[in-house]
C-alpha cells in the first residue's frame, strides 16, 4: 500500500515517521476474542482434541486467521508449508501439524494440496488452513480440492460489533506503545468503514500523523485520517466503478 501522503514541513520527523516499524504481539493473552471468533479460537484451543484432522479458517484480511494460526503452531508445534512444499509433504506423509496460509491466494500447486489433504484425512494428520475467500471462490481447476476442504472443519472470523472493534484498536495502539483517549476510539469505531482491515490502517494512518506533528494522537488527528481514508476508499470505488463501465 502507498504511505501515506504527510504534512508538508515536518522535517526529519517525518522521515521517521515512514521509517518507523512494530511487532504486533501475537500470543495467546493476546488475542481478542469477540462474538465473530470464539469458536474459531475454541477449536484452536481444543487442539488436539479435534475430531477431524483439518481446520479451516476464513475471514477478510486482519480479520485474525494469522494470528491463530501462530497460536496453533505454538501449541502444536507445527510447520508453515511453502507454496512448492505440498507434494514432497504429503508424499513423505506422518502426522506432524501443518499450517497452510492463504490457501486461495499464494498459488499452491493443486495436486499437490489434493494429495496432502488426502494424506491427512486418510493419516489423521492435523492441517490448519487460512484464506480469505468461502471455498467456492478459490481459483481451483477442479473440484477435487474443493471436495476435500469440504470435509473440513470450518469457521468464519469478522468483527462483529462496537466492542471488538474498540478493543481492536486499544490492541493495535498498545503494539504501538501508544495511549490513546478512549473517546477518540469511539469517534474513530463510530464513524469508520467497519474492518478488521480499516481499523489497522487507521491506527498505522494516526500513528504516521501523529509522528509528523510530535504530537499524541488527538480527535483532530482522528478526523484527518478518517477524511484520508474516506478520500481513498472513495477513489478506490471509483476506480471499480469505472472497470465495470468499461467491460459493458
Amino acid at each position: 500500500m502507498t504511505p501515506p501522503v504527510l504534512p508538508e514541513g515536518a522535517g526529519t520527523t517525518r522521515q521517521l515517521a515512514l521509517e518507523l516499524d512494530h511487532t504486533p504481539a501475537q500470543g495467546e493473552a493476546d488475542f481478542l476474542v469477540g462474538e465473530g471468533n470464539s469458536l474459531a479460537h475454541s477449536r484452536i484451543m481444543a487442539f488436539p482434541e479435534w475430531s477431524e484432522p483439518v481446520t479451516l479458517l476464513m475471514g477478510p484480511a486482519k480479520s485474525g486467521k494469522s494470528h491463530l494460526a501462530r497460536i496453533f503452531a505454538d501449541r502444536s508445534g507445527a510447520r508453515v508449508a511453502g507454496v512448492d512444499d505440498l507434494q514432497a509433504l504429503a508424499t513423505q506423509g506422518g502426522r506432524d501439524p501443518l499450517i497452510v496460509e492463504d490457501v486461495d491466494r499464494l498459488g499452491y500447486d493443486e495436486a499437490g494440496l489434493f494429495h496432502l489433504l488426502n494424506q491427512s484425512l486418510r493419516d489423521g494428520r492435523p492441517i490448519l488452513l487460512t484464506a480469505r475467500e468461502e471455498v467456492a471462490q478459490w481459483p481451483l481447476a477442479t473440484d477435487d480440492v474443493r471436495s476435500r476442504v469440504r470435509r473440513a472443519t470450518a469457521f468464519t472470523l469478522e468483527m462483529t460489533d462496537d466492542i471488538q472493534l474498540s478493543q481492536m484498536f486499544v490492541k493495535l495502539f498498545g503494539d504501538r506503545q501508544i495511549k490513546v483517549d478512549p473517546k477518540i476510539i469511539g469517534y474513530l469505531v463510530a464513524r469508520m468503514e467497519r474492518s478488521a482491515e480499516e481499523a489497522v490502517l487507521l491506527a498505522d494512518l494516526m500513528d504516521r500523523l501523529a509522528l509528523a506533528k510530535g504530537s499524541a494522537i488527538t480527535r483532530s488527528i482522528a478526523a484527518d485520517a478518517l477524511d484520508r481514508r474516506s478520500a481513498e476508499n472513495g477513489e478506490m470505488r471509483d476506480e471499480q466503478d469505472w472497470d465495470i463501465e468499461a467491460d459493458e
